[in-house]
């Protein structure tokens, strides 16, 4: 049976001595730190009982090892979290749980200004247009396949530009002639009316309303004195020596005989079916 007055392990005399009992048997402390003592997780020497221990879940620190994993910062008297085995500070651990920055790839920590947008993150800094690089901010934006654009950018880029005022389409708009046009600039160069969805014509390279073109443009009929427009019944039209008549107008002077197809004579200003020019 081992002697209460001596170490067990090397038998040195205890008496007057500081000594430690592990498992009821009597060891000095060199002998318990060399054989009983806990080995720290972190430096993985022995803890003595000289020094403070601390202890978390089965596991055993000097108090100046007991520090945060990452940033090394005492913890012995600070809150702390565990994650994989390892100790952090609620800092640390912040930034291991914070989602990561789709731009800098750095963590975007609680209470920071963010994006989400297609199941991504970003610091608010972060999420910039991919063209100017300017921050997006809470201005509207388009996204081309991955990249993401302001306005600006993507109507200058990517949109279609009027054939009159030069500047981007970003909505509606109107087609004629294979060039776009904004549905404002589409206009009757005369009278200036917008021309989208309503009956319009177009004379050398201009487009005009039916009005303006009835008035300012349209030959008149040698037959009837009114324009020769092309729309409605008025479609076909009979030139002959520099004067045009509507295809119902072209008729004999003297009988009103249709002459559309027909062979006929002039007689100065008079067009008349041959039986009626060779009566005398």
């Amino acid at each position: 049976m081992a002697d209460a007055s001596h170490c067990f392990y090397c038998r040195d005399d205890l008496g007057g001595k500081r000594f430690v009992r592990s498992e009821g048997r009597p060891v000095c402390v060199r002998c318990h730190t060399k054989f009983c003592a806990n080995a720290c997780a972190e430096c993985r020497r022995p803890i003595s009982v000289e020094t403070k221990e601390l202890s978390h879940k089965g596991r055993y620190w000097h108090e100046e090892c007991f520090r945060c994993a990452k940033c090394y910062k005492p913890l012995a008297k600070e809150p702390f979290s565990t994650k994989d085995e390892r100790i952090l500070c609620g800092k640390c651990c912040s930034r291991e749980d914070a989602p990561r920055c789709h731009g800098c790839y750095k963590p975007i920590l609680a209470g920071t200004e963010s994006v989400e947008y297609k199941g991504n993150s970003w610091h608010d800094e972060c999420f910039t247009c991919c063209d100017c690089k300017r921050s997006i901010g809470s201005q509207s934006f388009l996204s081309k396949g991955t990249d993401v654009y302001c306005s600006p950018c993507h109507d200058k880029k990517f949109a279609k530009h009027c054939v009159s005022c030069k500047k981007p389409i970003t909505s509606g708009g109107v087609n004629y002639q294979e060039q776009p046009w904004h549905g404002h600039c589409f206009v009757c160069s005369t009278c200036s009316k917008p021309l989208a969805g309503s009956s319009f014509t177009n004379h050398q390279d201009q487009v005009f309303c039916v009005s303006c073109y009835k008035n300012c443009v349209a030959k008149k009929c040698s037959g009837c004195q009114n324009p020769i427009t092309g729309f409605g019944k008025g479609v076909n039209v009979v030139n002959y020596e520099g004067s045009s008549w509507h295809e119902y107008c072209f008729n004999c002077k003297r009988c009103s005989l249709s002459l559309s197809n027909k062979p006929f004579v002039a007689k100065g200003r008079d067009i008349l079916c041959t039986d009626c020019g060779n009566k005398q």
